[in-house]
């Protein structure tokens, strides 16, 4: 079709004429409401941008000599970034002679995984890199959560119920 054709079909229908395939032979175009097609497009591109998840990773550092009550912070740290679903790095740090005995460090780390077992799963084994060693761990995905929670609501609402008869 020509293109002064095209152009005047375009005015009679009050639509655009739209180049869709400049690279074809011959370019082809359609007719739209070029207005309206940006909006939808827009909105597909927000609709995307809100239903895709960041994937966020919190850092712990901890060292080996680590105190009972510090380490009680830390994986309460741990915990508080996992059940917000965010991946935790945890890092290890050794200082002077700690860094000949790795071990302590790699045993700490196990034992926060078992810890946090119910809450989190090893990503990343511990590994030592220079004078750190670090772990990583995800959260897990519990489908079952909501139903959970509304079960302990109705649980809840039938105690009343009976101490009132």
């Amino acid at each position: 079709m020509r293109i002064e054709d095209a152009l005047r079909l375009a005015q009679e229908s009050e639509l655009d004429l739209v180049e869709v395939a400049a690279q074809a032979r011959p370019p082809v175009c359609k007719l739209m409401d070029y207005g309206k097609f940006k909006y939808e497009s827009a909105q597909k591109a927000r609709e995307s941008r809100r239903n895709q998840q960041l994937t966020v990773i919190k850092e712990q550092k901890l060292r080996p000599k680590i105190d009972k009550h510090d380490y009680e912070t830390k994986r309460g740290h741990v915990i508080r970034f996992l059940e917000g679903g965010n991946k935790v790095k945890v890092t290890i740090m050794f200082r002077g002679r700690e860094q000949s005995r790795p071990e302590l460090g790699y045993r700490l780390l196990q034992r926060l995984a078992e810890d946090i077992g119910e809450l989190g799963v090893v990503e990343a084994a511990p590994k030592q890199d220079g004078r750190n060693m670090t772990m990583v761990i995800a959260p897990t995905k519990k489908p079952g959560k909501k139903p959970a929670s509304s079960s302990t609501s109705e649980a809840s609402a039938e105690e009343p119920a009976e101490a009132e008869a």
